[in-house]
């Protein structure tokens, strides 16, 4: 049986839960998501927890039941501390300019200021030129944002320059050698 899937996924104070039907609704103090249930697999609450079950043990189900775990246990986590993913930029004259909370200019290198537009749930801070911080309550949608921006200018592997993840190691190529 799945291990991901067997652990009870606990709700704390300030989140709601409400599952009707194959949609599983959870509201918190960072924004409301919502989900629909993918196959068999169904979702019981009980007191303070969620116990995800499947209800046999087919290669479809196996393979959901840790899936849906995950995927409202991330759920819980948005609505109730939010996600965050840091970006780092680097290059001479590299830099990203606040518009709002929901829009940045960054100017990476191009003849042009690049736009970089949020979607709904999702805002941006940056307390450094050379730092982007990418917030919001869906993992999914935080993380596609962070990839799109890290796609405009990623990072080479010569001399680094570009956008990368704080976390990120590039690895870094020899040059020519010259005579």
């Amino acid at each position: 049986m799945s291990r991901v899937g067997r652990a009870p996924i606990t709700v704390p104070s300030g989140v709601e839960v409400s599952i009707a039907g194959r949609r599983i609704t959870v509201k918190g103090p960072k924004g409301t998501l919502e989900r629909d249930i993918p196959g068999e697999i169904t979702i019981r609450q009980d007191d303070g927890t969620l116990v995800v079950e499947r209800p046999d043990d087919e290669r479809q189900n196996r393979a959901m039941h840790g899936l849906v775990r995950s995927l409202v246990n991330n759920m819980v986590v948005g609505v109730s501390e939010g996600f965050r993913k840091d970006l780092d930029i680097v290059g001479v004259g590299y830099r990203a300019t606040p518009k709002g909370d929901t829009k940045l200019e960054l100017a990476l290198g191009f003849s042009h200021p690049v736009t970089v537009d949020a979607p709904a749930g999702v805002t941006f801070e940056v307390p450094t030129p050379t730092h982007i911080a990418v917030l919001g309550a869906d993992k999914e949608t935080v993380g596609q944002v962070a990839a799109n921006i890290r796609k405009i200018r990623k990072p080479e592997p010569y001399k680094g320059k570009g956008v990368r993840y704080r976390d990120e190691r590039v690895v870094r190529k020899a040059g020519k050698a010259g005579k």
